[in-house]
């Protein structure tokens, strides 16, 4: 997969998440460029757009209690989709299901629960940055 820039898709409902994820990769990694979706269709949408661009982003950071299509359906639809398949997944959120964890676990994504002290997550801003290269 061939990146022009680095670019990280936030899909989170929580403008406070988004506000907090954009002020750490602004502090440890200036160079990415944060995009975001609110819920799981607008990251569909904006993943479509993107294809027809040729802009893709290299890492996908996803909440999972979103409404209208929560994280692990958007996961399960990026995944289907061989254009997009490739695509890393982080998962950053406040859900607890046991079930949700094993099959990201099983499926090699990184899952980080929510709250975040701000120390920790600019540890976390640091790994998803290098994920992106």
């Amino acid at each position: 997969m061939n990146f022009k820039e680095k670019i990280i898709l936030h899909v989170d409902d929580d403008p406070d998440d988004r506000d907090l994820l954009r002020e750490v990769m602004q502090k440890v990694a200036p160079n990415v460029k944060l995009t975001f979706a609110i819920n799981g269709l607008q990251a569909l949408e904006t993943l479509n757009l993107a294809k027809e661009t040729q802009s893709l982003p290299c890492l996908i950071v996803l909440d999972l209690n979103m409404p209208y299509l929560n994280g692990a359906q958007t996961f399960e639809r990026i995944k289907a989709d061989t254009s997009l398949s490739k695509i890393p997944i982080v998962v950053l959120s406040s859900g607890e299901n046991p079930s949700d964890k094993s099959m990201f676990s099983q499926a090699g994504v990184d899952y980080f629960a929510k709250p975040i002290e701000f120390s920790a997550l600019k540890a976390i801003g640091s790994h998803l940055a290098n994920l992106c290269c």
